[in-house]
C-alpha cells in the first residue's frame, strides 16, 4: 500500500457507473421464482460420452448401429468438432493444450458418430494421441468407458467390484462424495454380464502405440500403498472368476438400495453428469426395463442436463441455482439492499434448506440436518461452501417469513460447526474425509478420491460464522484461523480447490481472516496482500491459468473479470484499498465492462477436479465484478457519510 494514497473521485464515479448497470443487468436475469441459474460449461468430453450412452442405450442389431437419437449424436459430433485444436488434439479448459484423454474420448465419439478415420480432423487427433502416449496413456475412467464395449483389454483396466458394499468400517464413505456417486453404479455396471457390442469392425487399434505393452503397472517402490493395492487387483480379477453368486447378489442388492435411495429427492443421482450417466448404466444392468418409472426417470433426469437451443448443443455438468443465487444475491446486498427482487431470492434460498439426514450424517449422526446443496434437488448432498455463500446472502436479505429465516440460519450455523474437520478447516461435502491411502488405488488417477479441507471454503466458512457475530473467542473460529495461517503457500498466497487457483484461495483466506478480526499488520496479511499485488497484469487486471494446478504454482494468464474481481476483494480484506493496484484494478473493471452492463469471459475460473476438469461459471464474470464494486463503493460511503447509491431503491 502506499500511505496516504486515496482513489480519486473520477475513479469512485466510474465505479458506481459500472456498478449500477451491472446492478441492473443482473437483476434482468433473475428468474421470477427469485432464482438465478447461469450456464454452466465445461470441455467436450460431456458430449463424447453422451455418444458413449447412446451406444449403450441403443446397442448394434446384427452389427449395424442406427440409434434413434441419431440427430442428437450428430449435433454431439459437431459441437466436439467445434472444439479441436490446431494440432489435432482437444483440452480440458479454454486456451489449455490437448490433453490425452479428452481426444481419446472425442476421437471415438466422432468415429462413433460416422466421422470418417481417415478424413484430416480424424488423422490429426490420431497423431496427437500417439504423440501423448497412445490409448494405453489413458487414464482409469477412459479405460473403463472403452472396456463396455470391448474397445479396451479388461484384464488391464482397475476392478471396481460391487463387493465394496460390503466392506466394514463404513468404506464408502471414506471417499468423496462425487467419487461414491460415480463408483457405486460404475461397480454394477462393471459387473454386468457380457460387454455391450460396438458395431461391426468398429475399434480403436489406430489409437495403440506400437511396441507399448498394456497394464495398469509403472515402476514401484515394493512397499508401497500402490504397490499393495496392485497386488489386490490382480486378486480381485480372480475373485470375479470364481466368487460365489450370492456374496455377488448381495452386494449387487445393497447397490440397487443405495441407489435408489440417493437418486430420491434429488435430480439424479449426486445430481451431477458422471453418476446420472452411469445410474443409466447400472439401471440396466439390474434388470430395470427401459419403460421402468424409476430407469425412466434416470434418463430424464440425464437429458435435462442437455442445452440444444437451435443455435448451440453442449451438456451441463450439473445445474447451479443454489450457487448463483446466493453469490447474486450477495453481491446485491449492498447495491439493492430492501429490494423485492433480494426478498424473493432469500424466500427461494429457504425453500431449498436441506431437512434430511445426508452422507455427512455417516460421521456425525447426532447433527439437525441444515444447509443447502448447490442444484434445484440434492437433498443427500449439501454442501459446505454452498451453506456458508447462501448464510452471506441471507445476512442483508429479508424473506416473507423472519421466523423461518432465523431457524435456517440456526440450524445452518450448528451444521457447519458440526462439520469443521480436525484440522481447523472446513471440506466441500464430508468432515474429516482425508484416507490419503485411497489416492494409490487403482483407479484413483481422476485426482478426486479425497475431500480434504481447503483454504478457500475455510475463509468463506469463517467470514458467514462471523457475520453472525461469531469472533476469535469461539474455539471454531480460533481454529480456522490457526488453519489458514498454516495453509499459507511460501510466496504469500493459498491455494484454491473449487477456483482457479491462488487468487481464489488468497482472496478468501484474506476476507476469513478479516472477518474473523486478524489484524491486517500481521506478517500473513501483509504478505498475502503483497502476493496479490506482485501478480497484477500490465493492463491492471488478474489472470490465472487452470495449469496452476498442474505446476503447483501460479501460472500467470490474460485478465479475466472474475479474477480481477477476487483481487480487489483480497487486497481490500487485506488492509490496503487505496493503492495504485486496486485503482487500476477498478478500471480495469469499468474499462471492460459492456454498455449493457456485462463482462465477457472466455477462460475457465472454476475447479471441478484439479488437474482433470474444469468449469466455467458464467454467472462469475458478473456477480463478482458487482460485488467487488459494491463492497468499495459501501467502503467508501461509510467513511463520507454519503451513499452513491442513494437514489438507486
Amino acid at each position: 500500500m502506499i500511505s496516504g494514497m486515496r482513489i480519486s473521485d473520477g475513479v469512485l464515479a466510474s465505479a458506481t457507473e459500472a456498478l449500477r448497470k451491472a446492478r441492473n443487468a443482473l437483476l434482468a436475469l433473475q428468474h421470477p421464482d427469485g432464482y438465478w441459474c447461469g450456464d454452466l460449461t465445461a470441455d467436450s468430453t460431456l458430449e463424447s460420452d453422451y455418444i458413449l450412452l447412446q451406444l449403450w442405450l441403443y446397442p448394434p442389431a446384427n452389427g449395424e448401429w442406427h440409434p434413434p437419437s441419431r440427430p442428437s449424436i450428430e449435433k454431439a459430433a459437431q459441437a466436439i468438432l467445434a472444439r479441436q485444436l490446431p494440432d489435432g488434439g482437444f483440452n480440458i479448459y479454454p486456451q489449455g493444450p490437448s490433453e490425452l484423454n479428452a481426444t481419446i474420448r472425442a476421437y471415438f465419439s466422432l468415429k462413433l458418430a460416422g466421422i470418417d478415420a481417415a478424413s484430416s480432423c480424424m488423422e490429426r487427433a490420431r497423431r496427437k494421441i500417439l504423440d501423448l502416449g497412445g490409448l494405453q496413456a489413458a487414464n482409469s475412467y477412459t479405460k473403463v468407458g472403452l472396456v463396455l464395449f470391448g474397445l479396451y483389454p479388461k484384464e488391464h483396466v482397475p476392478a471396481i467390484p460391487p463387493e465394496i458394499m460390503l466392506l466394514p468400517g463404513n468404506f464408502i464413505y471414506q471417499m468423496s462424495s462425487w467419487t461414491r456417486a460415480i463408483v457405486i453404479p460404475l461397480s454394477v455396471v462393471s459387473a454386468g454380464a457380457g460387454i455391450r457390442p460396438a458395431p461391426a469392425g468398429f475399434n480403436l487399434d489406430e489409437l495403440r502405440l506400437p511396441d507399448v505393452p498394456f497394464g495398469l503397472h509403472r515402476p514401484e517402490p515394493l512397499f508401497s500403498w500402490r504397490t499393495a493395492f496392485l497386488i489386490i487387483d490382480r486378486l480381485l480379477k480372480v475373485w470375479q472368476c470364481i466368487e460365489p453368486g450370492f456374496v455377488r447378489r448381495r452386494a449387487l442388492r445393497r447397490a440397487d438400495a443405495w441407489i435408489l435411495d440417493h437418486a430420491a429427492n434429488s435430480d439424479g443421482l449426486g445430481a451431477i453428469y458422471p453418476a446420472m450417466l452411469y445410474t443409466i448404466m447400472a439401471l440396466d444392468v439390474l434388470g430395470y426395463p427401459p419403460g421402468d418409472p424409476v430407469r425412466q426417470e434416470a434418463l430424464d433426469q440425464f437429458n435435462r442436463l442437455m442445452v440444444d437451443d437451435g443455435e448451440r448443443f453442449f451438456f451441463q455438468p450439473c445445474f447451479s441455482p443454489v450457487w448463483d443465487t446466493a453469490i447474486a444475491a450477495f453481491g446485491l446486498s449492498t447495491a439493492a439492499n430492501g429490494r423485492a427482487a433480494l426478498t424473493r431470492s432469500a424466500d427461494w434460498l429457504l425453500s431449498k434448506e436441506v431437512r434430511r439426514r445426508g452422507d455427512w450424517s455417516v460421521k456425525r449422526p447426532n447433527v439437525e440436518p441444515g444447509g443447502w446443496y448447490f442444484e434445484f434437488n440434492n437433498e443427500h448432498y449439501p454442501d459446505i461452501d454452498d451453506t456458508a455463500m447462501v448464510l452471506l446472502a441471507l445476512r442483508h436479505a429479508s424473506a416473507s417469513n423472519p421466523e423461518a429465516r432465523e431457524a435456517a440460519i440456526r440450524r445452518a450455523i450448528n451444521w457447519l460447526l458440526a462439520m469443521q474437520s480436525k484440522d481447523g478447516g472446513w471440506a466441500a461435502f464430508d468432515v474429516d474425509n482425508d484416507w490419503s491411502l485411497l489416492k494409490s488405488v487403482p483407479f484413483a488417477d481422476h485426482n478426486a478420491m479425497l475431500d480434504p479441507t481447503c483454504p478457500d471454503i475455510t475463509g468463506r466458512v469463517l467470514e458467514a460464522l462471523c457475520a453472525f457475530g461469531m469472533d476469535r473467542a469461539h474455539p471454531a473460529v480460533e481454529r480456522g484461523v490457526r488453519y489458514l495461517v498454516n495453509a499459507q503457500e511460501p510466496d504469500g498466497s493459498w491455494h484454491g480447490r473449487w477456483g482457479v487457483n491462488y487468487i481464489y484461495g488468497a482472496f478468501l483466506a484474506l476476507r476469513g481472516l478479516r472477518a474473523a478480526g486478524e489484524d491486517n499488520r500481521e506478517v500473513h496479511v501483509l504478505r498475502g496482500g503483497e502476493w496479490l499485488r506482485s501478480i497484477q497484469n500490465a493492463d491492471g487486471g488478474w489472470g490465472e491459468s487452470c495449469e496452476s494446478y498442474d505446476q503447483g504454482a501460479y501460472v500467470p494468464a490474460p485478465s479475466t473479470p472474475s479474477q480481477t474481481a477476487w483481487a480487489i476483494l483480497g487486497l481490500i480484506a487485506s488492509g490496503d484499498p487505496d493503492s495504485i493496484s486496486v485503482r487500476t484494478g477498478l478500471e480495469y473493471l469499468v474499462r471492460t465492462q459492456q454498455a449493457d452492463g456485462v463482462w465477457q469471459e472466455e477462460l475457465a475460473t472454476g475447479t471441478g477436479f484439479p488437474g482433470v476438469f474444469y468449469l466455467s461459471y458464467h454467472l462469475y464474470r458478473n456477480a463478482f465484478p458487482l460485488l467487488a464494486l459494491s463492497e468499495y463503493i459501501e467502503m467508501r460511503s461509510k467513511e463520507s457519510s454519503e451513499d452513491p447509491l442513494a437514489d438507486a431503491e
